[in-house]
């Protein structure tokens, strides 16, 4: 067992001196695209996630000629409506005045300007064809649908999501063949003394593992400085979103990847630098053999 673990040892050591530099920055300015939209993704989820998703509409009342309860029975009646809720005018306006930076807009108004309203849910989806029968409805000044771009927020988060899957797959198999290539060219260099180890009885599995440890360490080394990358320039963005939220009454931040997540893009880089690596000694290293 202690003849194993220095045999591995060695190799490491000899793995971890044949890590490129250069190779390790590309790897890293790389893996830092996905990474860092991955991020960006999942703070605005976390964001869109508390808002209401659900295809709802604000019917706003003709002060003069709305028969409120007529109104509502109507409503009820519609097949397409789940939820009916009226809002008096009075409760819009404490509503509104909760708003940062509204309360003295108000305040100078000097009256409630808002109407009573219906805040009513819809059961389907593609709302647009109810939204033009309920702005026909006697008593209706006007129809406004909520949520909708919150919805359409969510469709972009999730088509953003699937781009990025797309990129780090991209960006994953250029990783492969960056580890591949390089493992190539290592191999080609010291074919001499790949073929001398043979000739004295090294077998692939000694003389590869240097090169797997190669592989494995680039794609640690790459991830560690895609996650050091990501986390500068979400710094440097959160200091100019900090301004705006605050100016929003809102805390919005860019947040960092989960410990979790982090250590799943360092695992993922490894095993891709790994599978570089063997792909390339399979191909490279058993084409060697001692004249």
């Amino acid at each position: 067992m202690n003849a194993w673990f220095r045999q591995h040892a060695q190799a490491f050591g000899r793995g971890l001196r044949r890590v490129g530099l250069l190779n390790v920055i590309v790897i890293g300015v790389a893996l830092a695209l996905p990474v860092g939209g991955y991020a960006v993704i999942e703070s605005l989820r976390a964001v869109s996630g508390r808002l209401a998703l659900d295809p709802q509409i604000s019917l706003f009342l003709d002060a003069k000629g709305a028969d409120r309860e007529t109104l509502a029975a109507s409503l009820k009646r519609d097949a397409r409506i789940s939820r009916v809720r009226f809002v008096p005018r009075e409760q819009a306006l404490k509503e509104l005045g909760a708003v940062q930076g509204l309360p003295d807009l108000i305040a100078a108004l000097g009256r409630n300007p808002l109407p009573d309203a219906f805040v009513v849910t819809a059961r389907e989806e593609g709302i647009e064809p109810l939204v033009a029968d309920l702005a026909k409805l006697p008593g209706v000044a006007h129809v406004q649908a909520d949520a909708l771009w919150a919805r359409r927020l969510a469709s972009l988060a999730r088509l953003a999501r699937a781009g990025l899957w797309l990129l780090a797959g991209l960006l994953g198999t250029a990783l492969v063949a960056v580890t591949f290539n390089t493992i190539r060219l290592q191999i080609l260099t010291q074919r001499d003394e790949i073929e001398v180890s043979k000739l004295i009885g090294a077998t692939d599995g000694f003389i590869g593992r240097p090169f797997y440890y190669a592989g494995l360490l680039q794609g640690v080394a790459g991830a560690a400085i895609a996650l050091a990358v990501v986390a500068v320039s979400l710094g440097l963005l959160n200091g100019e979103v900090r301004a705006l939220s605050e100016s929003y009454g809102s805390d919005f931040r860019f947040g960092f990847l989960t410990p979790e997540d982090a250590a799943a893009v360092i695992l993922f880089a490894g095993l891709l630098g790994w599978a570089g690596a063997h792909l390339s000694v399979r191909r490279h290293l058993r084409a060697i053999e001692p004249s």
